[in-house]
């Protein structure tokens, strides 16, 4: 519900603080006092575009805060997925600065207009007698027959399974469109991968291949230095072994004379031995080291086959070039196991399709069996609201797809003067739409959730009797939603459970308008004058408690 509206600087409004009651809150007052001008402020906050030729005081700021409470999970989740605190109270204020630019602020968090346009629909249902009312809208009448079929819980079940179906679709247009790409590019891979294949190359082959041949090439120095030490340790003019061999025998000679010289010739014993060591392991070295023509021809080409490939693929290492291999390996086999996962989506989807036909059959039948009952309450009823000759009725009919609302395409038709019958939205007065929409929603008001409704003389073009019947549809309604409601009726007037007077008053040199809550009294003088002028007779008093009675 609307709680309290604040609105500073607006058109011919200084300040005004407004709190709404919870059940039929009544705006009346004369032509030009500014009615319609709340209605304008309010609409700054359900997300209309914003003036500056709208402020009072073009040096100071307009400032219009709503004030609003709702258990809608519509609501919280709106707020959650916006990153947007969350209490019993919603507050929405909007602000037009003196330059001309506008802020909004959801519960004091900067917000944009788009973000308060989907916020009001949550809030709030305001007509006025111009507007392109939610009744021309197809989902909107699509949710009137679903309202009336009580067949919320299957619809919502079936609108997850379509949004299942949708994602399923999508994937299977990206599969079959990376399907067709690969396959293109298939033969490609296939080259690729053969050619790496038949080269064959090993773990870390490429590296030792070069570690070889760089030994190979080195192979003839490398002989000659090793058997040049060879030489020099056991043979020569005095061969290195030989010599140390000497001088091991000379320390042991007096080596039980100096007791230290005893771990010195030890020592000196224990090197002669590492060198024997050394010069074998030299003369095995240089005996492995060869000069083997044809394997050098060998590593030369596998290695010319290396960088070729390595090269083509701009990769260092072996193991890179292994890595490319896998890759496209991975390519290749992707062919088929994409035309198998295509074959499993393909067949959830049908199978999903088959299951979603069957509940859009169910929700036809069911909007369907709403209609003739519906159509007769409404024109009934258009009779007892001052249209007498007007006529209503539905059409629905079968779409050749499934959609997000199920198969049906729905269309609310309208005859006003006993003519043709032709789509609402085209024939129908902001006064017909008006009493239509409270006939529709009076209907509905038991089997779905209304936000705030606010209606801005609805009772355009009527009087007495018709004016009385919308009178009861309203206050009928007003038992389960806030309705705010501008009248010049009195028989609307007088079911008021909240009565606002709006006026307009002179203050420093300026036209200015006022509102006050009317206590008991001041509404029976409202409506008496309301019914006979400005100066009510006894009869005018009667009349008037009658009607609020």
């Amino acid at each position: 519900m609307l709680y309290r509206l604040h609105i500073k600087n607006y058109a011919i409004i200084e300040e005004l603080n407004i709190s709404f009651t919870e059940e039929l809150n009544i705006i009346t007052g004369e032509t030009g006092a500014g009615k319609s001008i709340l209605m304008g402020a309010l609409s700054l906050v359900l997300g209309d575009r914003a003036d500056s030729a709208m402020l009072l005081d073009k040096e100071k700021k307009c400032v219009v805060e709503a004030i609003f409470k709702s258990t809608s999970h519509q609501l919280k989740s709106f707020l959650r997925s916006n990153d947007l605190d969350e209490g019993e109270e919603v507050i929405v204020r909007r602000e037009i600065l003196p330059g001309g630019k506008s802020r909004a602020f959801i519960n004091d968090t900067p917000a944009s207009l788009v973000q308060l346009r989907e916020l009001s629909s949550f809030l709030v249902d305001l007509h006025r007698q111009f507007d392109t009312l939610e009744l021309n809208k197809k989902d909107f009448q699509l949710e009137v027959l679903d309202a009336l079929a009580g067949h919320e819980e299957l619809l919502h079940q079936y609108q997850r399974s379509f949004g299942d179906y949708k994602n399923l679709v999508l994937q299977l247009q990206e599969l079959k469109a990376e399907q067709e790409r690969v396959v293109k590019e298939a033969d490609y891979h296939q080259f690729l991968f053969d050619e790496l294949e038949k080269a064959d190359f090993k773990e870390n082959e490429i590296e030792h291949l070069e570690s070889e041949a760089k030994l190979a090439s080195n192979a003839e120095n490398i002989k000659s230095v090793l058997s040049e030490v060879s030489y020099n340790l056991n043979e020569g003019e005095e061969p290195i072994l030989n010599h140390l061999k000497m001088l091991a025998g000379k320390l042991s000679s007096i080596a039980d004379l100096v007791p230290t010289l005893k771990q010195i010739e030890e020592r000196v014993q224990s090197s002669l031995i590492e060198l024997k060591d050394i010069s074998f392991e030299l003369e095995r070295v240089n005996d492995e080291i060869s000069l083997d023509e044809a394997r050098m021809n060998e590593i030369n080409e596998r290695l010319d086959l290396a960088y070729t490939l390595m090269k083509k693929h701009q990769v260092q290492t072996t193991e890179e070039l292994l890595a490319i291999k896998e890759e496209l390996n991975s390519k290749i086999n992707a062919v088929t196991d994409l035309s198998s996962s295509i074959e499993r989506l393909e067949k959830e989807a049908k199978e999903l399709k088959a299951s979603l036909q069957s509940s859009a059959e169910k929700i036809s039948e069911g909007r369907k069996k709403q209609i003739p009952q519906f159509a007769a309450k409404v024109n009934k009823l258009l009779g007892v609201v001052g249209m007498p000759n007007a006529a209503f009725k539905v059409e629905l009919k079968k779409r050749n797809e499934l959609s997000d609302s199920g198969l049906d395409e729905v269309e609310f038709l309208f005859n006003a003067n006993k003519t043709a019958f032709q789509p609402v939205r085209k024939v129908a007065s902001g006064g017909e739409l008006s009493r239509l929409m409270l006939i529709i929603k009076s209907l509905i008001a038991q089997s779905v959730s209304l936000p705030t409704l606010i209606f801005d003389e609805i009772d355009s073009g009527i009087s007495g009797e018709a004016s009385r019947q919308v009178a009861n549809i309203i206050k009928d309604l007003s038992a389960e939603h806030q309705i705010i409601l501008i009248t010049h009726q009195p028989q609307i007037a007088a079911r008021a459970h909240t009565h606002f007077y709006v006026y307009k008053e002179m203050k420093n040199g300026k036209v200015l308008t006022g509102i006050r809550e009317l206590n008991e009294e001041e509404h029976l003088h409202a409506i008496a004058t309301m019914l006979s002028g400005e100066n009510p007779t006894a009869a005018a008093f009667e009349n008037a408690r009658e009607l609020m009675n």
